[in-house]
């Protein structure tokens, strides 16, 4: 059974929003989250119901701009945007924003880690007390058909996500969702850092798994979303991800300095 969380950030405006789904999208580049063509991070646009913003097919992630950004309405047409959108969009990211309005962002990579682990068909254990964050907010969707390019198979998917976070896709990845992009891309550092922790731990012997009633307690309290705006900033601060993500890139201005103001090193 998954964990619905309801709190949720106020509503934020058209930029801040594009500008933070840029970070999180570049944070996924710095940390190596990028295959190829593949991989998706979008948000709602949070003053037309039913559109997102996602980034385009054939851009790095390092190198997205919030003008590379595509605004895709409620029948997956590309309403703002000079790219192409990957036919697989829609189908995975428009379906779980239809089915969950309460979460705002939505973050799929093949990363390395992801992969691995998503080849195993299992949730990840409460084994270690970061792990806690994810125990009774992710579900596996057990079944592969190659990239998900059909609108049943992302309902599919939306319908294993259920009131949960987070879904491993079987020998695909896994995709997040969050009440804010940070939390969104901050889950997903989280399960790619549970899978590293439970894969070595299982190449040496058997984890023991945290009691249930302790794992949800632990849980809940790790998963207020304060904490994972927090997480995000620190991500971003530490990856050297800008906040100022319009103009020519790369810009080297840290998150919370204005551009061309060098404050010294976070405190």
């Amino acid at each position: 059974m998954t964990t619905t969380l309801t709190t949720a950030l106020p509503a934020a405006d058209v930029r801040d929003v594009k500008d933070r789904l840029v970070a999180g999208i570049r944070l996924f580049g710095a940390l190596g989250y990028g295959h190829g063509l593949a991989g998706y991070f979008s948000a709602a646009d949070p003053r037309r119901p039913g559109h997102y913003w996602v980034n385009p097919l054939g851009v790095d992630f390092t190198e997205v701009r919030a003008d590379d950004l595509l605004l895709v309405d409620p029948l997956g047409e590309v309403r703002e945007g000079p790219g192409t959108l990957n036919p697989s969009v829609d189908a995975l990211h428009g379906e779980l924003h239809r089915a969950r309005p309460d979460l705002t962002a939505f973050a799929h990579t093949h990363s390395r880690l992801g992969k691995a682990w998503s080849t195993l068909g299992r949730r990840l254990d409460p084994i270690t007390q970061d792990a806690c964050l994810l125990f009774g907010r992710h579900e596996v969707y057990e079944r592969f058909g190659g990239p998900v390019t059909d609108r049943q198979e992302g309902k599919e998917i939306a319908r294993t996500l259920g009131g949960g976070s987070a879904v491993v896709l079987q020998s695909h990845g896994w995709v997040t969702g969050g009440r804010s992009v940070a939390e969104a891309a901050w889950l997903h550092v989280a399960m790619e850092r549970a899978a590293d922790v439970q894969i070595l731990a299982e190449s040496v012997g058997t984890p023991r798994r945290i009691p249930e009633d302790v794992a949800r307690a632990t849980g809940a309290m790790l998963s207020r979303l304060e904490y994972a705006e927090r997480q995000f900033t620190n991500l971003c601060r530490s990856t050297g991800v800008t906040r100022d993500l319009s103009g020519p890139h790369p810009l080297d201005h840290p998150i919370g300095h204005p551009a061309g103001h060098d404050e010294g090193p976070a405190r």
